[in-house]
């Protein structure tokens, strides 16, 4: 499969996630077309046979619009909550004491089953409880093996079910439950490019996930936990890809606290040259409006001036009365931002320090010369998407063209900033990879006649991990005429 598409330049990615709002085809190829990169579809809600419509229906679009498409299988992890109350709820006052035991019984303004027996050997006096999203908060005042005894701090109504969050210590449950067993094994099944877990603590969550998933796809981990942060270098590490997700980072953790932590995260990501994707709450009034807050487009726009390779839409594109506007919005925000003269600056605030590897110092050289000659564009043509990450970790200020003959590899390079992902045959030599990268930089739009083109490859060819030529060429005219489609 070789397209022909006008180019998409846009350096971050936008994931929008589907759902009730976005999961017909029609609505999906409006996505695509208004921008969307990549789709998440989130196994917090819907069956096995609802997701596998959504491939199907993304994987048809694909083909219709000859753009390779990155999904994203969001774990929906352990999930902790309160038992069931008598009469569906019950009010909680500021300074009264709450029981939290393992009785089944109906619960009561004094009392509630927990269910999770793990927390009642881990918790101690002053640790905190947070229930629905931290509306309602509890300080342990007395543990032991059958009941928490707490103090409400922040009162209010909780009823059946409702979620708890327990900040203050590393929760001794794995991070893959029954359930996501047999979603990731149902994502691998549909060819899924990444896999997302959702309430990582420690490396060991992320190498339990890795050892089911191999090379089938690749592994992104949440940071929502406040304990993963004290492992945050690990946990990258191990992973492919990270995601900052806001919206339990926000609940554990004081507000304030959230946007350093945000520039941290990716931050220490772009160091590592994995990807990172910024989520939750982005456009969040987007949900029943159809224009965003000033508010809210500005934290789009700081989390693209941070460097983030994607940013992310949940419930505005899943669930929300505009899912198009929502995905147009961020499109715009985008544009606007990559316009602005001191983008280039401000990315590289960060310092992304190369490793001691020639395939670094290719990269880092190979910026520094397209700048120079003002290239159109930056070529590559990958095996494993490695090369191309490692130009993105530069973010240099033309496309990275990224050629591979493996759909897979192609599929997966759509969350990397700057990554123009080309599937194409593949290539036996450096001079027919030479030749192949200026047809497709001229096919696909990223360049024309006269300019300047900053090709990476590596010598033996065909050696996965071996970058170790730079090679600049200048497209001349009968070259335009030769590779233009029809010819």
């Amino acid at each position: 499969m070789s397209e022909t598409r006008v180019p998409r330049l846009r350096k971050v990615k936008i994931l929008a996630t589907l759902g009730p709002a976005s999961s017909s085809p029609a609505m999906v190829k409006k996505l695509m077309l208004a921008g969307a990169d990549a789709f998440r579809i989130n196994m917090s809600h819907g069956t096995h046979a609802q997701k596998s419509k959504l491939v199907e229906a993304i994987r048809g679009l694909e083909k219709e619009l000859k753009r390779p498409t990155t999904i994203l299988f969001d774990l929906q992890g352990p999930k902790l909550r309160v038992g069931n109350f008598e009469g569906g709820s019950a009010e909680l006052h500021k300074g009264q004491h709450l029981i939290l035991d393992r009785d089944r019984c109906l619960g009561g303004s004094d009392r509630v089953e927990l269910p999770h027996p793990e927390l009642f050997e881990s918790i101690g006096k002053g640790d905190r409880l947070l229930i629905d999203d931290g509306k309602v908060r509890l300080k342990v005042l007395e543990s032991d093996q059958e009941r928490i005894v707490t103090e409400v701090v922040v009162g209010g109504r909780v009823s059946d079910h409702k979620g708890v969050n327990v900040p203050d210590i590393v929760v001794p449950i794995p991070a893959l439950t029954d359930k996501d067993r047999e979603d990731l094994a149902f994502a691998l099944e549909q060819k899924t490019d990444w896999i997302a877990l959702s309430f990582v603590q420690r490396p060991e969550d992320v190498a339990e996930a890795r050892a089911l998933i191999g090379d089938k796809a690749l592994l992104m981990a949440k940071i929502e936990k406040p304990a993963a942060l004290d492992q945050l270098t690990d946990i990258i590490a191990l992973s492919d890809g990270v995601m900052v997700a806001r919206g339990d980072l926000g609940v554990e953790l004081p507000p304030e606290d959230v946007p350093p932590l945000q520039n941290r995260i990716v931050a220490t990501a772009r160091q590592f040259g994995k990807p990172v994707v910024v989520a939750t709450q982005m456009l969040e009034s987007m949900i029943t409006s159809p224009t965003p807050t000033r508010a809210e487009v500005s934290d789009v726009a700081t989390a693209i001036y941070e460097g983030a390779d994607a940013v992310m839409l949940s419930a505005e594109s899943a669930s929300g009365q505009y899912p198009l506007e929502a995905v147009t919005m961020m499109d715009r925000i985008a544009a606007s931002v990559e316009r602005d003269p001191i983008y280039s600056s401000r990315i590289h605030f960060t310092e992304t320090k190369l490793e001691p590897t020639t395939a670094d110092a290719i990269a880092g050289s190979a910026r520094q010369i397209a700048s120079t000659v003002s290239a159109a564009a930056m070529g590559c043509y990958t095996s494993s998407g490695s090369t191309a990450r490692r130009i993105a970790r530069e973010r240099p200020s033309v496309p990275i063209m990224a050629m591979s003959a493996s759909m897979t590899n192609t599929r997966r390079m759509g969350l990397i900033w700057g990554v123009y992902a080309v599937h194409t045959r593949d290539v036996s030599s450096f001079e027919e990879m030479v030749e192949k990268g200026k047809r497709m930089a001229l096919r696909h739009k990223l360049a024309t006649g006269g300019d300047r083109l900053v090709l990476m490859a590596g010598v033996p060819f065909g050696v996965s991990g071996s970058t170790n030529v730079i090679h600049v060429v200048r497209l001349v005219g009968d070259e335009l005429e030769r590779y233009s489609p029809g010819h």
